[in-house]
């Protein structure tokens, strides 16, 4: 389904609509613990599955609106840099991913890869996204607002035409890209299910050794109230998530493709998802809210990148971990059964190591990040995901 190029709110579509009823119900049903005060707003991303009745299931949720500071970052994959609705969301889904594969794993071992060359393939040509906004170039905000953030007025975003957007912050810069660029890559490396794409670091290489590329088969997306009559919503998104990616096409190699989504407009979200227009007299909620069909439910200090309640004193034990950092990502990786893995994991002794294993992933990552206009993708330093791998395997 497609929409009109102009926009109007009598043209929400039923299918966003019912998206949005069942990401908000969910929602509304978690506890307060994460959730914005009085005075505060955040944002709300979530996966769905859809059946081929078009039944619709929420299998992961995040919120939030924060990243950590450059200097922040640690080496050692026990934090969240990006804690983003967007990018804390993919990240759930990615734990939901692993819960199944453990479950196949474990009690379907006919189905058990035995090389590298046999994955797992999820079956879900239906697998809705859900956002109430975007940082970046496809941010709503930006266009009917002259507070949005790609318009350079908050933090140190440093979006021009043409580039890969910073998000932004407040004093010492993040290296973390806006979620409207990791998107895009999504929608060329997948966020691993077989209709979806999304941004992803290690934690989505190291699944692709089980699963083939999953893409976004729609994107809906809850309007604020302000948007102008003419307001061009398919075009603004289809602009900023697809048409820079278009000329790949060509260039990627099975399983690997350009992914095209679907987009639809959702009614307007609650006040706890909206940007005040006195944007002096709202704040944006500090903690990030993360959950999984599989029952995982944690709350993220975005400027730190650990679990709320956190102490500065107890800022370093393993108890302030949370579930989606790269560490416990790789820790579920390596307690799944590896046979396609213990020859190759012999030579291998750092996370950047395995991750550099999954080679057609870092084929098509590679590509889309050395091609305009993505090619000043912002990098972490050096030795940034180089610490040791858990002999979990032997």
């Amino acid at each position: 389904m497609s929409m009109s190029s102009s926009f109007s709110f009598s043209n929400e579509t039923t299918w966003g609509k019912r998206v949005s009823q069942k990401v908000l119900t969910l929602y509304n049903s978690l506890p307060k613990k994460g959730k914005p005060e009085r005075h505060e707003f955040t944002v709300l991303s979530a996966f769905l599955l859809s059946s081929p009745s078009n039944e619709l299931e929420v299998v992961a949720l995040g919120t939030g609106r924060k990243c950590i500071a450059r200097s922040f970052l640690r080496p050692c994959g026990d934090v969240v840099h990006d804690s983003h609705a967007e990018v804390v969301a993919r990240r759930a889904l990615i734990r939901f991913f692993y819960t199944h594969i453990q479950h196949l794993t474990g009690t379907c071992s006919k189905n058990t890869p035995t090389n590298g060359n046999k994955r797992f393939k999820i079956n879900d040509d239906n697998m809705p996204f859900e956002v109430d906004s975007e940082c970046g170039d496809a941010s709503l905000s930006s266009i009917v607002s002259p507070l949005g953030e790609r318009n350079g007025s908050i933090g140190n975003s440093s979006k021009q035409n043409g580039m890969v957007e910073r998000k932004p912050g407040r004093g010492d810069p993040t290296l973390s890209v806006s979620c409207s660029d990791k998107i895009a890559r999504w929608n060329v490396v997948g966020v691993q299910v077989k209709s979806m794409t999304l941004f992803l670091y290690i934690p989505g290489a190291l699944l692709s050794y089980f699963l083939q590329p999953v893409y976004l088969s729609s994107v809906t997306v809850g309007l604020p109230s302000n948007v102008p009559d003419r307001f061009q919503f398919e075009d603004t998104l289809k602009r900023a998530l697809c048409k820079s990616i278009l000329p790949f096409s060509n260039e990627l190699t099975a399983p690997y493709r350009v992914n095209q989504p679907q987009f639809h407009a959702a009614p307007v979200p609650p006040k706890d998802f909206q940007q005040s227009e006195r944007a002096a007299n709202i704040l944006t909620c500090g903690y990030s809210i993360c959950w999984t069909k599989c029952g995982l439910h944690e709350v993220v200090i975005g400027t730190t990148g650990r679990k709320q309640g956190t102490s500065s004193r107890g800022a370093l034990y393993p108890s302030s971990e949370l579930s989606l950092c790269k560490k416990r990502l790789l820790e579920v990786f390596l307690s799944l059964r590896l046979e396609c893995l213990t020859s190759s994991l012999a030579n291998m002794f750092t996370y950047r190591e395995l991750k550099d294993g999954a080679k057609e992933y870092n084929l098509a990552s590679k590509f889309f990040k050395g091609e305009a206009p993505f090619s000043d993708w912002f990098l972490k330093p050096l030795g940034y995901e180089a610490f040791p791998i858990p002999k979990l395997c032997n």
